[in-house]
């Protein structure tokens, strides 16, 4: 075929097909064929009942992978992810047993014990320039401890408020649950900050030369404590939603996000080293990654083969988007 002939027929389709970054066009191809995969094993796979399940499922991962993709455009990891995710939900369910004023400010509390996470990962990596992969892993250490001395080593007794499970459970909408519509907020916020905020625009700046956007004037410590801030704040609510989703809080609930939630950002086209990526890449990345969970429970494949795929995903996608500097 010629390359007139290429061109004709690129020429030809939609503006936005056109536009689209390829491997948010290659997420949705692969979700199409997931879709198409899973149908085969159960014919209720497709129903709109069971296509709603995956996608209320899927807002818990979305919520927690949105952070996550604000730290990756910055070019850096946040590994704090699991006892992020736990220690949110455990101290929301903690402070709805201090009468009612506990149980008002239970969700508060438990976002605001993420956040503390997420500032101490961002002063360790912004201003005491220590790696993000070990300043996460040390608070995500820390983190674990706290909550295992807290708790006695014990599973968790306290049970999530009413308000944990009418945002995690609840239809506020007809036939829409509320953590889509919440997941869909989230989403609509941060699609706005990273596109029409100048705080977006430094996040991209950082991610591809962060020594060029410090040059031209840019605070980029603040830029860099923020982003892991809201992370760790993401985090902690996707835990009070898990929490809600399950009546209670568990010591090992965040540990099934953190792998899943950097596969969903980098599946969606956004660079693990920084500086690119798309939101809209993100939301097919979440969608994949659970109608993947989804069709690996229907062939019953075993927690490690699933981290495993996981792994494996993580490393095609570093192997895709290493060159992706030396064109800038």
């Amino acid at each position: 075929m010629s390359e007139t002939t290429i061109a004709g027929i690129a020429g030809r389709m939609p503006k936005f097909i056109r536009r689209a970054d390829p491997a948010v066009l290659t997420a949705f191809a692969c979700i199409v064929l997931l879709l198409f995969v899973g149908s085969l094993y159960s014919r209720s796979f497709l129903s709109p009942e069971y296509l709603l399940q995956q996608l209320k499922v899927a807002s818990f991962l979305g919520v927690i992978a949105t952070g996550m993709m604000l730290v990756i455009l910055l070019g850096q990891i946040d590994l704090s992810v699991p006892w992020s995710v736990a220690t949110g939900a455990m101290m929301a369910c903690a402070a709805a047993a201090y009468g009612p004023l506990g149980v008002a400010l239970a969700i508060p509390f438990g976002i605001f014990c993420g956040v503390a996470i997420g500032i101490v990962n961002g002063i360790g990596v912004a201003y005491l320039r220590i790696p993000s992969m070990i300043i996460t892993l040390a608070t995500n250490a820390v983190a674990q401890g706290l909550m295992v001395v807290y708790t006695g080593g014990f599973s968790p007794q306290d049970s999530a408020t009413r308000a944990m499970r009418y945002l995690a459970t609840g239809f506020a909408i007809p036939g829409v649950p509320n953590a889509v519509v919440i997941w869909a907020l989230i989403g609509a916020a941060m699609v706005f900050v990273l596109t029409r905020t100048g705080f977006g625009r430094t996040v991209y700046g950082i991610g591809n030369r962060e020594r060029a956007a410090y040059l031209s004037g840019i605070d980029t410590r603040r830029v860099v404590l923020i982003a892991f801030a809201v992370s760790g704040g993401l985090s902690a609510f996707g835990g009070v939603l898990l929490a809600g989703y399950a009546s209670k809080a568990a010591q090992s609930m965040g540990d099934a996000y953190l792998l899943p939630s950097i596969a969903a950002v980098v599946l969606g086209g956004t660079s693990i080293l920084g500086g690119r990526g798309s939101y809209l890449g993100t939301v097919a990345g979440v969608i994949l990654i659970t109608l993947l969970q989804s069709i690996l429970s229907v062939m019953q494949m075993p927690e490690a083969g699933r981290q495993i795929i996981y792994g494996v995903v993580i490393v095609a996608m570093l192997l895709l988007y290493g060159r992706a500097p030396a064109s800038r």
